[in-house]
């Protein structure tokens, strides 16, 4: 059954180190343990994307991204994960959590790319975003003006998807942005033309951006060394 607006969906974004001493193991058992991992999750019946950023920064080398009805089942599969051979390798360095909800301000509501199981791009770029104390304050007419700016810059990159989930209440930045492109150069431009807009004057925090690179669990494992 396809999903709809109406669904509600708790998404984990999990950053991980690798301990180095993964790379003494043997390969096959590297191997063996890449298929261990890549069936908990298969079994886990979640969500699941997984990305590598191997080179891309220096506080994390991979990202799971997880989507489920419930925190309790992110927190199930994740203990699994732990339970693996792998798992005893890796070390959270981030953490975020977020949920769906109806935006405000979109002018039609839509399906978020991952929760619909649309195929995904070849990057995601993801960061936790967060607006001033002020942005809130003011009328909703004016909001909502801005973001009818926003709104429009941003369709003039349609290759371009947003995935936006809500963390007000439980985690510290307000929303969870993940841009999935298949291009980098768009993303970077979208990025200057809405740094012209006047909604960015609200902008508090919206770092650490993290470019991803999509990979299967399999690959991914075997790229870490």
């Amino acid at each position: 059954m396809e999903p709809n607006d109406d669904e509600k969906y708790y998404f984990n974004f999990s950053f991980f180190q690798i301990d180095p001493k993964w790379r003494w193991m043997a390969d096959l058992a590297k191997e063996e343990s890449a298929r261990e991992v890549e069936n908990v999750i298969r079994n886990s019946g979640i969500k699941f994307r997984s990305y590598s950023t191997l080179g891309l920064r220096s506080d994390a080398d991979f990202l799971f991204w997880f989507a489920a009805k419930s925190i309790e089942e992110i927190q199930n599969v994740i203990s699994k994960l732990y339970l693996t051979v792998f798992g005893k390798y890796i070390v959270p360095t981030q953490t975020y959590v977020s949920c769906t909800r109806p935006s405000i301000y979109a002018r039609k509501g839509r399906i978020i790319s991952f929760v619909a199981g649309n195929e995904s791009k070849k990057y995601v770029i993801v960061y936790p975003f967060t607006k001033t104390r002020e942005w809130y304050l003011l009328p909703k007419e004016d909001r909502q003006k801005m973001m009818d700016e926003h709104i429009d810059v941003s369709q003039k990159y349609p290759d371009i998807v947003l995935n936006t989930t809500y963390s007000f209440g439980i985690d510290d930045q307000d929303f969870m942005l993940a841009f999935e492109t298949d291009e980098l150069r768009d993303f970077q431009n979208l990025i200057m033309d809405l740094r012209e807009t006047k909604v960015s004057r609200y902008v508090k925090v919206d770092t650490p951006m993290i470019p991803c690179v999509k990979k299967d669990i399999l690959p991914l494992i075997a790229s870490l060394g």
